[in-house]
């Protein structure tokens, strides 16, 4: 029995959720999304293609939210960080981490953080292999997660004892005549930052909860071209009587000919008798246009992470947000919520397919991300609190090596004390120089040469 076969198995079961069998119920989210509006619409398919044709590719707020998210996720590099009893150490590096700066060639570390969060953010999943010399992206949408367990008394997907044993990739897709080629767990590292709650061993796409508000914004967009496509003037409903049906077309024909579009914009409009012409719907003034498109790209930017302000959207930039200090804090919400636990996240995804040094774990070093680094004045009052910290150990007798290590690390378990006092650091009733008879007439001009004068109990100089 080969891998693919031991893999898939020799028996069909089914996903209890969906029709396909399970191993077809890959990475990307299958979730039914039912659209209720009517008229002139195009969908968002849910599928990693449609999320990236309709939405990435044809939605400027999905668009401008994603682009923030692969600027500031790859600019992250890869570091080692040592474990001293759990806790983080010194982050260092090693020749294993070369296949990480060149994953392929012509690539570098923000090609492979950029794609991988590309297929993360669109299919919910991204499947990454080590192939020695190089990394390998693996279209999310062509690979099988297939699952596994000891007991066949039920179906693998609602088995709790039922993990992910391996994945099946279809070059160019399941309808392809290429071979599949099988992985096991070990060669792959799965991306998952958003776990879909109904199916643990895959993840879900963040456009998933936003894919209606996407719709809605595209078809404002839409509402938007035609109210000028028709020469920026609201819709009429021009009455009369007609006694003829052919002379009516006729009519309506010359109308539209006349006052439609925009060459016709703003022409005069003349009626006959009998005839009367009423405006119906709404122009954008009484619809507030920009408040309610604006409400749609504020809950787009809430969805992605990055929120409306980072991302530049209208409602972002208006008020109070453009203050200095809100998007300072806005921009640590970010920092803080969305992109530290994707880097954490993706690191963790990695170390099956990399060689970790022992008692290290994979990292990232931020220090060279823009995004991230405070401004003059709060990163002066982080360095003064650290030097003030580093002064306060280092005269209270720790060593010098572990004090900067503590410090860095935020571990005060690290220090060792030289078992010296005070601020001399000299040992316990020991002095600077041994006691000197000095006469009484000379004790001035010492101490003003900056001698230490030492007096001898029961001796008294005045």
């Amino acid at each position: 029995m080969d891998l693919l076969t031991a893999l898939v198995g020799a028996e069909s079961r089914s996903d209890p959720l969906f029709p396909e069998p399970f191993w077809y119920q890959f990475g990307y989210p299958i979730y039914g999304l039912n659209q209720t509006l009517k008229g002139d619409k195009e969908p968002v398919p849910d599928s990693f293609e449609g999320y990236v044709n309709h939405g990435f590719k044809a939605s400027s707020p999905v668009f401008a939210c994603e682009l923030v998210r692969i600027s500031v996720f790859s600019e992250a590099r890869f570091m080692y960080r040592e474990l001293n009893r759990g806790n983080p150490g010194d982050l260092f590096s090693s020749p294993s981490l070369n296949v990480l700066r060149r994953p392929w060639k012509g690539a570098t570390t923000g090609d492979l953080l950029s794609r991988a969060l590309l297929h993360a953010d669109f299919a919910g999943n991204a499947f990454i292999v080590n192939l020695g010399s190089r990394m390998k992206l693996l279209r999310p949408d062509w690979v099988d997660i297939v699952l596994g367990a000891d007991s066949d008394s039920i179906d693998e997907v609602d088995n709790p004892e039922a993990d992910v044993i391996g994945y099946i990739y279809h070059p160019g897709g399941r309808n392809s005549s290429n071979e599949p080629i099988p992985y096991l767990v070990s060669d792959v590292a799965h991306f998952a930052p958003i776990p879909d709650p109904i199916a643990s061993y895959r993840g879900m796409s963040w456009l998933t909860p936003a894919v209606r508000e996407v719709a809605g914004d595209k078809q404002a967009t839409v509402h938007k071209n035609k109210f000028y496509e028709n020469g920026a003037t609201p819709n009429m409903v021009i009455k009369g009587q007609w006694q003829e049906p052919e002379l009516l077309k006729k009519w309506t024909a010359l109308f539209r000919d006349q006052h439609e579009g925009e060459a016709n914009a703003y022409k005069s409009l003349v009626l006959g008798a009998g005839m009367d012409a009423t405006v119906v719907g709404r122009d954008f003034q009484q619809l507030d246009f920009k408040a309610v498109q604006g409400a749609s790209e504020t809950r787009i930017a809430a969805d992605s992470g990055v929120g409306a302000v980072i991302a530049q959207l209208s409602e972002g930039l208006q008020g109070s947000a453009l203050n200095s200090g809100n998007y300072q804090a806005n921009r640590r919400l970010v920092a803080d919520k969305t992109f530290r636990p994707l880097w954490r996240s993706f690191c963790g995804s990695l170390e099956p397919i990399i060689t970790v040094p022992r008692n290290s774990e994979l990292w990232y070093d931020a220090r060279d991300i823009s995004f991230l680094q405070e401004d003059q004045k709060d990163a002066a009052d982080i360095q003064n609190v650290r030097a003030q910290t580093i002064r306060t150990l280092l005269d209270s007798g720790f060593t010098a090596g572990t004090v900067t290590k503590a410090v860095d690390a935020d571990d005060f378990a690290l220090l060792e004390h030289s078992g010296l006092f005070s601020v001399q650091l000299q040992p316990p009733g020991s002095s600077l120089s041994p006691p000197v008879d000095v006469p009484p007439e000379s004790v001035s001009a010492l101490l003003a040469a900056g001698w230490r004068i030492v007096v001898k109990p029961g001796e008294t100089h005045e």
